[in-house]
């Protein structure tokens, strides 16, 4: 059955809840989200200070392009992570596979933090860089979609935007400290220290994070959807086959606009980092600064977006999202080429509404596409593949872009394009705001 099918025949939604309290799932959750976007982010953020330590042997745009590589690396494994912990939220219950993300994540970002450069063990560096960057994006597969399941499956169904956007909110959290900690360290450690033994400091700073995490996901139980079809005895025998069998409209769906929230909020935010400092030119630590201030102010917005899709839909919410895209985000970049941190300030600043209300939406809509049975392994399937096409390549191909035209504006066109696609497949989905979700 796929979704416009499922709008069709759905009850009137109830406004009462019975089950876990919805904010204590939201925060159990968004806290392994928020570290593993502290995680997974980490490296993107630092990638101009760790592109001469593993590639000393190359010349500076060569090597923060395959640093970038490395990074972009990543995203390939995601869907084998989302399809293995997809089979084990849907067959073993979402706490158990949230537990293992976690704690999979924690280990290979501390063992990041460890690695010697390529000037104490050559091209094994990069190769051992690689490999955990590797197991990040496996474990990264499960964890964000699993929280976005679970939230989904805890909340009223008249409040599902607003607790489901707490999860995206986390994963921007999680980003502003990677970057206020990038930045702390480099203003308390000095650009020297920073480039000899301070850039491991973040990465091992995720250690008492991950165990913080690890003791609020013990004490909290799984969901009443899951647990009510699992006392029922209709757990799917094989998620993914059931999934590409049944509910393919869905999967192309969660595919499409997840490679539109990708890659726009990875150039928006992720790349704009490295646009500003390496190829703009502006002092690291201040920008540093503004992203880190501009990131929590999405913390901050998104569940207040969350909130308003639960009484507009979520449709019109990633139309207004996707078409602000289409025009702030070249506003933003011809800005941000003036030579102005003023003006850099200002527009950065505008630039995170649309990234916040397509953040804020998105998720709760890739759970709602979905039944109880298979809802796991649908949206870490399709929001993992979007993330190949979307996030792991977006950094690189504005960089190349820009590379390669010599145009500070050439992202701006990705952007552009890739939120035309978001917007056009948001027209072809079934309002989900006020529909029950199914088992």
């Amino acid at each position: 059955m796929n979704d416009t099918a499922l709008s069709a025949t759905a009850s009137p939604a109830p406004t009462t809840y019975a089950g876990p309290p919805p904010w204590r799932a939201a925060l159990a959750a968004g806290l392994g989200t928020a570290i593993e976007y502290y995680d997974f982010q980490l490296y993107a953020v630092m990638a101009v200070t760790l592109s001469p330590l593993f590639f000393a042997n190359h010349d500076p745009t060569a090597g923060l392009l395959l640093t970038l590589g490395i990074f972009a690396g990543a995203f390939v494994v995601r869907p084998i992570g989302g399809v293995f912990f997809g089979w084990l939220g849907d067959k073993h219950g979402r706490t158990a596979a949230l537990l293992v993300t976690i704690l999979g994540m924690g280990c290979a970002t501390a063992l990041m933090g460890a690695l010697p450069t390529y000037a104490t063990a050559g091209i094994l560096a990069p190769l051992m860089l690689l490999v955990l960057r590797l197991m990040q994006g496996f474990f990264a597969g499960g964890e964000v979609t699993g929280a976005a399941t679970y939230i989904a499956e805890c909340s009223p169904t008249n409040r599902r935007g607003f607790f489901g956007a707490l999860n995206p909110a986390a994963a921007t959290l999680g980003l502003t400290v990677a970057t206020a900690v990038a930045a702390i360290t480099a203003t308390a450690f000095g650009t020297d220290n920073m480039a000899s033994w301070a850039w491991r400091v973040p990465f091992l700073i995720s250690v008492p994070l991950i165990l913080l995490c690890y003791w609020a996901r013990t004490t909290i139980e799984d969901s009443p959807k899951f647990k009510e079809i699992a006392r029922q005895h209709k757990l799917p025998k094989a998620p993914l086959r059931e999934i590409i069998r049944n509910h393919r409209p869905g999967l192309l769906k969660v595919i499409a606009i997840g490679f539109a929230q990708n890659a726009t909020g990875y150039v928006c935010l992720v790349y704009l980092n490295i646009h500003l400092t390496n190829t703009l030119g502006y002092d690291k630590i201040s920008v540093f600064w503004l992203i880190s201030a501009v990131s929590f102010l999405a913390v901050l917005l998104k569940p207040l977006f969350g909130a308003v899709s639960d009484r507009v839909g979520r449709k019109p919410m990633l139309v207004l999202g996707f078409a602000g895209y289409m025009v702030i985000a070249p506003a933003t970049m011809y800005v941000a080429s003036l030579g102005s941190f003023t003006l850099v300030i200002i527009a950065v600043t505008i630039s995170i509404l649309p990234f916040s209300v397509v953040q804020a939406v998105g998720y709760p809509l890739y759970a709602e596409l979905f039944p109880t049975r298979v809802r796991y392994s649908g949206v870490s399937l399709g929001f993992n593949i979007a993330t190949i096409v979307g996030a792991g390549t977006a950094s690189y191909i504005a960089a190349w872009l820009t590379a390669v035209t010599g145009n500070p504006m050439a992202p701006a066109g990705y952007v552009v394009i890739a939120a035309l696609i978001g917007l056009l497949t948001v027209t072809t989905v079934s309002e989900t705001a006020a529909r029950p979700l199914t088992d």
